[in-house]
């Protein structure tokens, strides 16, 4: 028998999210038109140059840094066409980024729109879990926790990085798991681009991992646990070997400064040959007054010597509603089709 629950419910979880595809909308007249005017449109035109600088850039490996839930609001797809389209070399994110929502949709979940928003109390009592006016159905990601600890049970036990562990995800999808094709896991898996969650037990991958570690436990036996020096150490290493590299960055937190502060870890291990971030782009709502990290100006970043101030710029913007334009602007301009792919992850193979 159908509970008035479970109506409720389906009534909530009708809508799912589109995600933006940067293939089907040509946004260079709207990067042209934008360049020609002030505050955040002539700012979004400008990083839209310098993102296309790197791509043209043969010397240049680019960084793709990603917090906040834009991968749940629409952009999933976005940064999985930019590594299919071999516009990424490397990529920073937040565990949610990638778990409990590029990994979530693989499985066969989907996010939501908020069409209708009653007490959050009625939302628990329902199981929906919400992100402003996204929902996502908590049953569904508890069977990713479940299946994050599946896989950390299939490997050796013993410390890694988020990169192997991801990787790991990344194999596992493509031997035939994946609910939907082309999730940005496998697709980097597949493109041999490095995935980087410096705190990735901040997700349903922290869930999985903590339920592993504690069967492990009461059997006795070893588990499987995160490094995250390895994460810093592998990144620092993807610096040294590339030389020149610029940062596409969709708000701040820990992928930010993670991505950064490579410059000064390369520099503490003697290399003092290492070159500043030559280009980057940081696309944020963060206020700067508070002098929080996530807000820190990429000007005020080369004081720490990690980005040079030549070709940089900042964007204070909602990210959903710029970097899907900047990002086709990017496609349709085409120079992505003359780099060299990188393949960074053959560097830890």
């Amino acid at each position: 028998m159908t509970r008035p629950a479970d109506n409720r419910k389906a009534e909530l979880l009708a809508q799912p999210v589109e995600h933006f595809d940067i293939t089907k909308f040509d946004a260079r007249p709207v990067i042209d038109a934008w360049e020609k005017m002030s505050f955040a449109s002539r700012d979004a035109a400008r990083a839209a140059r310098i993102l296309n600088a790197a791509l043209e850039d043969k010397k240049c490996s680019v960084i793709l840094t990603l917090a906040g839930s834009t991968s749940a609001g629409g952009c999933m797809h976005v940064w999985r066409d930019m590594v299919k389209n071999n516009m990424v070399d490397a990529i920073v994110a937040t565990g949610a980024s990638i778990v409990d929502m590029d990994f979530f949709e693989a499985l066969g979940f989907k996010h939501y729109q908020a069409r209708e928003i009653p007490d959050d109390r009625t939302l628990r009592d329902l199981y929906i879990d919400r992100i402003y006016d996204t929902y996502i159905d908590e049953e569904d990601l508890q069977h990713c926790d479940h299946t994050i600890k599946e896989i950390a049970d299939s490997l050796p036990e013993g410390p890694i990085s988020s990169r192997e562990f991801i990787r790991a995800m990344g194999e596992w999808l493509s031997r035939g798991n994946a609910k939907k094709q082309g999730s940005l896991i496998e697709e980097a898996f597949k493109a041999g681009v490095p995935i980087f969650c410096p705190a990735f037990s901040d997700s349903s991958a922290g869930f999985g991992l903590v339920k592993h570690q504690v069967e492990r436990m009461k059997a006795k036996k070893p588990y499987v646990s995160i490094d995250s020096v390895a994460d810093f150490r592998e990144l620092t290493e993807i610096k040294i070997q590339a030389g020149t590299t610029g940062l596409f960055m969709i708000g701040g937190g820990v992928p930010k400064n993670f991505a950064q502060d490579t410059v000064v870890c390369a520099e503490i291990l003697g290399h003092d040959d290492v070159e500043m971030h030559k280009y980057a782009v940081q696309i944020t709502v963060a206020d700067v007054r508070d002098g929080a990290c996530s807000s820190s100006t990429l000007k005020e970043a080369c004081s720490w010597g990690k980005v040079d101030v030549a070709l940089e710029q900042m964007v204070f913007a909602e990210a959903t509603t710029v970097a899907p334009m900047i990002v086709s602007d990017a496609y349709h301009r085409g120079a992505w089709k003359d780099r060299p792919r990188r393949r960074w992850a053959k560097l830890f193979e």
